[in-house]
């Protein structure tokens, strides 16, 4: 048998001897890896998590032209100067004065399946329209107008007289209503169609006075965005939301600062209940170690034979955390942002070798007891 062998058998024998205390310290270190792992895990997952909740209160950049307005081309071209895998949802948006029932009221043209990307707060009773000929209501023109899912309404657009001719009022569509909309806001004050209906309705096409995007970035890179289109294309004007950026930056930063604080708590009462375990086995092994130094052991082999005991303990507390912090991580995600996290294979080794290090920190007070245990005094039962 050589020396390595010897020196294993040696120490897993002395914790199996003493299996009480060492299944303390075992468990401390476990739950310290485990907590360090999983917490950890979320602190770089968490981005992205938060990231996807706030993107369901609505876009983060606005297109809006420099002059007068723009067209859908204008729009590509600013979409086009941010990466694809970024981009959920762009919505454009067309504003004209109609008049329903003879009175007025702002319609908006969009495109459905885009609105439901950024827009996901928007609460729809019925449905949204699904083909030409739709609308989708706003609750407070519903109430004002008494209109229900299902009912018809005529609309008519009468161009702005430029003073130089008498305007007619010629252009009239009938709409069945698809939905009414609560939003809690202003967007209940407005009448929805799809755009080629708009466009129908008021006889010109291509023409866009807004366009909402919502983009899975943080902060900065939304800002290199935005610079980046702004420089770019002369006609087209790119905005952050900040009441939706600077949330996100906020609470991210003083998440990610939180979950950072109780790793280092964690991993310090982890070191502290070590210590305390590994003091009570140096007191309980006084006279062994004193009979070893009076025959001949040196402090290195006394050291040596404890530093390896916590070491080995520490290596399998962490592999144990590296999967219970997995776990944790994974049903902190699923409880908390209603989504699976992905697991960092990297961040096991990395788990392992932070409790081996806080274990050998743990330890050298012990060790340092243990080698300035005097085998005379030991002996005399001093």
């Amino acid at each position: 048998m050589n020396k390595r062998k010897m020196f294993f058998r040696m120490i897993t024998a002395s914790l199996l001897r003493r299996r009480s205390r060492m299944i303390v310290a075992l468990l401390s270190i476990a739950i310290g890896a485990t907590i360090l792992s999983g917490l950890v895990t979320i602190y770089y997952d968490v981005p992205r998590q938060m990231g996807a909740q706030f993107r369901n209160y609505g876009a983060n950049m606005l297109f809006t032209p420099t002059d007068g307005s723009f067209t859908t081309a204008d729009i590509e071209s600013g979409k086009a100067l941010i990466d694809k895998a970024d981009i959920i949802g762009v919505t454009p948006y067309r504003y004209e004065s109609v008049r329903m029932r003879e009175q007025p009221v702002m319609a908006a043209g969009t495109e459905f399946e885009q609105a439901k990307l950024t827009s996901p707060y928007w609460s729809v009773e019925g449905g949204y329209p699904s083909s030409g000929g739709q609308i989708l209501l706003g609750a407070t023109l519903s109430e004002q107008f008494r209109l229900n899912v299902g009912d018809s309404v005529e609309i008519n657009y009468t161009p702005e007289s430029d003073g130089t001719e008498e305007t007619v009022l010629d252009s009239t569509k009938e709409f069945t209503v698809s939905g009414i909309l609560e939003t809690g806001g202003p967007e209940e004050d407005y009448v929805y169609m799809n755009l080629s209906d708009l466009e129908e309705l008021t006889d010109i096409t291509g023409k866009i006075d807004l366009a909402e995007l919502s983009v899975s970035a943080k902060s900065d890179k939304l800002k290199t965005y935005a610079e980046k289109i702004n420089a770019g294309i002369p006609t087209v004007r790119s905005s952050l939301v900040k009441r939706v950026t600077e949330s996100e930056t906020t609470v991210l930063t003083k998440l990610q600062a939180l979950v950072l604080l109780v790793t280092v708590v964690v991993l310090a009462l982890t070191m502290i209940c070590v210590a305390t375990t590994m003091t009570a086995v140096v007191a309980e092994r006084r006279r062994e170690i004193g009979l070893r130094k009076a025959i001949g052991a040196s402090n290195g082999s006394i050291i040596k034979e404890f530093m390896g005991e916590g070491m080995l303990l520490g290596a399998v507390g962490g592999i144990i955390g590296s999967v219970l912090g997995y776990i944790f991580a994974q049903q902190v995600s699923i409880n908390v942002f209603s989504s699976s996290i992905s697991f960092m294979p990297l961040l096991v080794p990395i788990t392992i070798l932070v409790s081996v290090a806080v274990t050998g920190i743990s330890c050298l007070l012990p060790i340092r007891s243990a080698a300035s245990i005097e085998p005379a005094l030991v002996l005399k039962g001093e």
